[in-house]
């Protein structure tokens, strides 16, 4: 009798670990496997750019206990760069990697959730996406423009160079025609001061330039322009990159395969794509300096920083824009008065945290 009572609470909690156990394998059985393909738009030996869907599907199949993987393919193997976000909603594929700039002419307030001219800076930038009405006001671009879509804040990136041109720009007079590749709201700016400029996906780039079909472009950050070979036809590189103070990606995720994943997986999802983005912004900061001194050194690049005259000049052209494109398009106008209420609670912070910026080289 005695064994019997000793032996009960042992047999109880024996029974209890076996339910537990099995209950978690019957979860993890019921829980739907899912195989993520995403093109994307940069070339993954693109530091920043390209690196960091690879980095996320390393770890996402170990992370999520081998529910989602992710299988990653350059630009144009399984779709355009241009049509990824077509695809992904309409259930093509299911996943994309781009940059929200790229779908201007079908949202005009796309280019807004990618680069903004003069600022927000990285942590400004991540501030109000997270924390302020951002991610909230991206994900209601695609849905008001009937895209079935879940977004992803994945990757971010500081500043860019502000152009590589054959030859010095003194005046605004001679930036008056020159043909340049430029992207997103900042080349509108550009286009006020009587530059044509025209957005090319990178790897076509290049060529343009060599073909002479443009005379300069931006493109990235001097370790990212290093890799497409910009040096080689052109040797003056402008910063400071006015137009791009830092640069947002973006992961879409058809809506229905999204919806169908468990709560786990859509976790996994949100963690993730917050640790590429600060892998992504820590790996292109350590990089920039070797890459520009490798330019300077071993490749006759000449770096070049705008005149204060210039400056200004890019920043009314931009201003104009900025109000020009509020004026035509309501959900502009609503994100554009959204981050621009943050950026004025947020310049208190800014004047005071933050050490002054030293004056560039002579």
């Amino acid at each position: 009798m005695k064994k019997r009572v000793l032996f009960s609470p042992l047999a109880i909690i024996i029974s209890i670990a076996f339910l537990l156990s099995s209950t978690s394998l019957y979860a993890q059985e019921k829980e739907k496997k899912i195989m993520l393909k995403v093109p994307v738009c940069f070339a993954t030996v693109l530091p920043g750019l390209g690196t960091t869907m690879p980095w996320v599907a390393e770890r996402i199949e170990v992370a999520s206990g081998g529910s989602l993987r992710m299988k990653v393919y350059e630009p144009g193997k399984l779709v355009a760069p241009f049509e990824i976000l077509d695809a992904v909603s309409k259930g093509k594929i299911n996943g994309g990697y781009s940059i929200s700039g790229y779908w201007a002419g079908k949202i005009p307030a796309a280019p807004i959730f990618s680069a903004i001219p003069f600022g927000p800076e990285a942590g400004e930038f991540l501030a109000w996406m997270y924390y302020g009405n951002g991610m909230k006001l991206y994900q209601e671009m695609y849905d008001q423009a009937g895209y079935n879509i879940k977004v992803f804040l994945c990757g971010i990136i500081a500043p860019e160079t502000s152009g590589w041109f054959s030859k010095p720009i003194n005046s605004l007079e001679e930036l008056k025609g020159l043909r340049m590749r430029f992207y997103g709201l900042g080349g509108k700016a550009l286009e006020r001061l009587g530059v044509s400029t025209s957005i090319l996906p990178g790897g076509e780039i290049f060529p343009a330039l060599e073909k002479k079909a443009i005379e300069a472009t931006e493109f990235s950050m001097p370790a990212i322009d290093k890799r497409l070979g910009f040096h080689k036809v052109t040797k003056y590189n402008y910063f400071p990159g006015w137009h791009q103070q830092a640069t947002v990606f973006e992961l879409l995720i058809n809506k229905d395969v999204y919806n169908s994943m468990s709560a786990q997986q859509k976790m996994i999802m949100e963690l993730i794509t917050k640790a590429a983005t600060v892998d992504a912004f820590a790996m292109t900061e350590a990089i920039q300096a070797a890459a520009m001194r490798e330019n300077v050194e071993k490749h006759g690049v000449k770096i070049m920083y705008w005149s204060q005259e210039m400056l200004d000049a890019f920043h009314t052209a931009w201003k104009e824009t900025a109000e020009e494109q509020a004026n035509e398009d309501p959900f502009f106008k609503k994100v554009w008065d959204d981050i621009s209420a943050f950026r004025a609670e947020y310049k208190l912070w800014q004047t005071y945290g933050f050490l002054p910026r030293p004056e560039p080289p002579k």
